[in-house]
């Protein structure tokens, strides 16, 4: 069966969840593409319904190119999209956590996940004033991380967070490379925020470690930032298991 009508009950979800209140509301999300639809399969992920180009070869309820370019997020349309549920694990506990604290940009947020999931982050942990993971420019964002990295809604303040928290602030604290003995054992997690206006200040003073990247320029944006600090927090935990 070929869906040919855009009053399909699929394709009529497909349209609503591009708003972040119907995605709150059901609980769900579209991700659009071949690469993304496949990292869901690998990270096991079921959807709720799968559709594709009708004539693909592609899994999925078929329908008519021109209907799914339609409802698609995607400026050339897609050959496959799906609906999944929406997941978010219970807390943080062990290892390297990220936290994202007012972080409004859904691209940052999706690119942060993606550098998560490369360095081995255990989870992504969502504070106030922060995109939606979910969101369709933070899900294209992740390339397929958003399925691998666990996201935990943080409800409390810092002194909820896992292990030694460590506020990333620009020009201010200790060069992150010098924590390396004080991060080496235990948990970690580490607070990155807007790019404009950074962490506030009550949340850089309740965290154990302010730290931040030696750089030449003025600034990095919040995404490059915290990737270029996950990669030296994972070199800290390497290099000392190693000893």
């Amino acid at each position: 069966m070929i869906i040919t009508s855009p009053h399909n009950e699929t394709l009529k979800q497909v349209r609503k969840l591009a708003a972040k209140r119907e995605r709150a509301r059901a609980g769900a999300f579209v991700a659009e593409g071949e690469d993304l639809l496949e990292a869901a399969d690998a990270a096991g992920w079921e959807p709720r319904a799968r559709l594709c180009v009708a004539g693909s070869g592609l899994p999925g309820t078929e329908v008519e190119a021109e209907l799914l370019h339609a409802v698609s997020q995607l400026g050339s349309g897609t050959r496959t999209l799906a609906i999944y549920d929406q997941r978010y694990a219970p807390a943080a506990t062990d290892g390297l956590t990220v936290h994202l604290h007012g972080v409004h940009d859904p691209g940052n947020v999706g690119t942060v996940l993606r550098a998560a999931h490369a360095f081995g982050a255990a989870a992504v942990s969502l504070g106030p004033g922060t995109a939606d993971p979910y969101g369709p420019k933070a899900v294209r964002a992740s390339m397929g991380a958003v399925f691998a990295t666990p996201l935990v809604r943080a409800h409390g303040g810092v002194g909820d967070l896992p292990g030694a928290t460590v506020a990333l602030v620009a020009r201010a604290g200790t060069a992150l490379p010098r924590l390396g003995a004080q991060l080496a054992d235990g948990p970690v997690t580490l607070l990155v925020g807007a790019e404009r206006d950074g962490l506030p200040d009550d949340v850089v003073a309740a965290c154990d470690h302010v730290a931040h990247i030696p750089i030449e320029g003025e600034s990095l944006n919040a995404a490059m930032a915290a990737g270029v600090a996950l990669y030296e927090l994972r070199r800290i935990h390497m290099v000392t298991s190693d000893e």
